[in-house]
């Protein structure tokens, strides 16, 4: 450990060093002159030369926040962080009283001490939620020291968001920051609910924010980590360099066709703002519009689909359709990453051990929160929300991602995926799920729902 802060120490003199003058220090080490409480009532003090956070009962998150507002910065900080206690560091945040009655909202650098591990990841507070969490990053996930100081970097250069952990690359997100471009830098304490962690505390140090030159002085390396791109139906540079690219231009029907005739659909679908829609028939599946499907056929690849849905609605994202199963009325057959309003639809409750929710192989494999440190649930965003799902195929193993947490993986052929298919509706179609290749499928199951972003690359 002694080498490790050694070399945070040197990596931080040349990153500070190098443009020394162009630092702005955000506190001066002996008062919280410059910041502010929102939200709860946890304790904010100055102790040695830090500013120190202590979690108390009964209280909502607490914010000390910056009474500054940044846009685009490079900011830095050292943290260090009682085990049990969950925090962050808000940036872009804005508490108004036009929104929630003042809740404080915005971007947050995860500090997390659970087993999960995703310290470094990017959280929305009072919004969307998670938008990139570190499941998908292993070395960020060991990357925060529990016993002492670490070093924080967060670079926010227009809609680009970045972060490191103790120089650890952690997050590399790409966002539409409309209504959120700018706004306060914050400390949170975390509300808690386990009394033993009343009296927890996390402290902050050396805060400091670079507001020039900051591609000058980025560590930005584009292979560093995956990247996540919420901006609409777009590639950025770096997915066209890894290979990426759209299904769907997000204006025309170009490169899509009925499942079960020549051309688009002339009714059931439509396009507006950006969304490709499959409008509602009452829940009459295949019978207005009916599914569509790609022209082009697909084998092995990554796929990823935004998708949002209406109260009660039933649809799919199908995959390995086999072309002669592609005739009569009802949807098509290939496997399905099902899309479902669990809460209402009453396809929820059939099937076996809910293997027709959200995120489920349909029929075969129920979705499931697959990651080791935390198997409670899967995450879920509510209706009239995007949600994300990842379709991953390689090497004969498949794997159903749902807004960044891996919910399904199977062997596609294997013994025991023929066991589930022919305790399935799907046991009397010969070969199911197993064809070389097959298009990609959007459902019309009779309900509303949207899509968009849907980009793939062959692997």
């Amino acid at each position: 450990m002694k080498k490790f802060n050694m070399l945070l120490a040197l990596t931080m003199g040349v990153s500070m060093h190098a443009s020394a003058a162009q630092w702005q220090t955000l506190f001066n080490g002996e008062t919280l002159e410059g910041w502010k409480q929102l939200g709860g009532n946890a304790k904010y003090t100055v102790e040695d030369g830090a500013i120190v956070g202590t979690s108390v009962a009964n209280s909502p998150n607490s914010f000390l926040a910056t009474e500054q507002n940044f846009g685009n910065f490079i900011f830095e900080a050292e943290i260090k962080i009682d085990s049990g206690m969950n925090s962050g560091i808000q940036f872009r945040s804005q508490s108004l009283e036009s929104y929630q009655n003042g809740r404080v909202h915005g971007y947050q650098a995860e500090i997390d001490t659970s087993s999960r591990k995703w310290s470094g990841g990017i959280y929305e507070e009072g919004r969307r939620g998670w938008l990139y969490n570190l499941s998908r990053n292993e070395r960020c996930q060991e990357a925060l020291n529990l016993d002492g100081w670490n070093h924080y970097r967060i670079e926010a250069l227009d809609n680009h968001i970045r972060t490191w952990v103790n120089t650890v690359p952690c997050a590399d997100l790409l966002d539409n920051t409309e209504g959120h471009s700018e706004g306060f830098i914050a400390l949170q304490v975390h509300s808690i609910k386990d009394k033993s962690l009343v009296g927890t505390q996390i402290a902050m140090r050396n805060p400091q924010v670079l507001t020039e030159d900051l591609v000058k002085n980025s560590w930005y390396t584009p292979s560093d980590v995956q990247q996540i791109n919420y901006q609409p139906n777009t590639l950025s540079a770096k997915e066209m360099q890894e290979g990426w690219k759209l299904l769907w231009d997000g204006k025309t029907t170009q490169g899509w066709k009925s499942a079960r005739a020549e051309g688009f659909p002339k009714k059931g679908w439509g396009i507006d703002n950006g969304e490709l829609i499959v409008y509602s028939s009452g829940g009459q599946e295949s019978r207005n519009g009916g599914d569509i499907i790609t022209e082009e056929e697909f084998s092995e690849f990554e796929l990823e689909v935004d998708f949002k849905i209406t109260k009660g609605a039933n649809s799919g994202i199908k995959y390995f359709v086999d072309p002669d199963l592609l005739k009569g009325q009802g949807s098509a057959i290939g496997l399905e990453f099902q899309i479902l309003h669990d809460e209402k639809h009453p396809d929820a409750k059939k099937g076996h051990q809910g293997n027709r929710t959200i995120g489920s192989l349909y029929d075969l494999i129920p979705a499931s929160n697959l990651s080791e440190a935390n198997r409670t649930t899967k995450r879920v965003n509510p209706v009239g929300s995007w949600n994300r799902a990842r379709i991953v195929v390689k090497d004969g193993n498949v794997e159903h991602w749902l807004n960044n947490i891996k919910v399904v993986e199977y062997p596609r052929g294997s013994q025991i995926f023929r066991s589930l298919v022919q305790m399935s509706k799907y046991a009397k179609w010969k070969n199911f799920g197993e064809w070389e290749k097959g298009p990609i499928l959007l459902q019309d199951h009779g309900d509303e729902v949207h899509f968009r972003s849907i980009k793939i690359r062959a692997i």
